[in-house]
């Protein structure tokens, strides 16, 4: 089985041109032709925590939402979210809240896909670096059950070292850095990363760098092709 992959900080919908525009973000996810898509940002951050994305548009283009509200008019936990074809079957869906100084959190859904159990957790990182050492630990070692398939991906704001067992990944995880993803317009830092289980083969990974995803966030997304034996 062959699942593409793909992770987004959408940056509350606000584009580099600093117009909030949802459609626009939309467009760039069907670009993606992804399988899962892990989003970051996808509510406004203070208040009630409004969605930025609405519900029924993300439905009309055939996908399923893995979430846990922050808030009743929230889309994601502390602003991650999971987006899944309907072709996948969502078993169950939880949020963890991570170590940190302002609000982290991570969400987890167990899928079916074509008959096999995964595990997909949707996260956005620390700027900090010890907090995100912590976050790193405590994610490695919550976001798998043993034989099952799993898969990490976020905006990691990583770009000082590369991760490692030192920056608190454990061995078990195999990391994934497709590229540079921030900023958009002229990309310098990888950012956006994907971890996954030694059950998965990498196939390939990019960055997605279109016309329109150098305007419709800050963050370019990035795609990721895993393959199950």
């Amino acid at each position: 089985m062959q699942l593409t992959f793909g992770s987004y900080n959408i940056h509350k919908s606000v584009g580099v041109d600093k117009q909030r525009n949802p459609m626009r973000i939309l467009d760039v996810i069907d670009e993606l032709e992804a399988d899962i898509v892990a989003l970051q940002e996808v509510d406004i951050r203070f208040g009630d925590r409004q969605s930025v994305l609405d519900l029924a548009d993300i439905t009309s283009r055939g996908w399923q939402v893995a979430a846990v509200p922050t808030k009743p008019a929230s889309l994601g936990w502390h602003g991650n979210a999971i987006l899944v074809r309907q072709s996948i079957e969502i078993v169950s869906v939880e949020a963890e809240d991570l170590p940190r100084i302002e609000p982290r959190g991570a969400v987890r859904a167990k899928l079916n896909a074509g008959g096999s159990e995964i595990c997909v957790t949707a996260m956005h990182l620390d700027l900090s670096g010890l907090q995100r050492k912590r976050q790193f630990a405590h994610l490695c070692t919550n976001s798998r059950a043993p034989g099952v398939p799993a898969v990490m991906l976020g905006d990691c704001n990583e770009w000082i070292k590369p991760i490692g067992g030192e920056r608190g990944l454990a061995a078990y995880w195999e990391m994934v850095a497709p590229g540079r993803s921030f900023p958009s317009r002229k990309p310098l830092l990888p950012l956006d990363r994907l971890m996954h289980t030694p059950h998965w083969h990498l196939d390939k990974a990019e960055v997605h760098n279109s016309v329109l995803s150098r305007q419709a966030s800050d963050h370019l997304p990035i795609r990721v092709t895993l393959s199950l034996p």
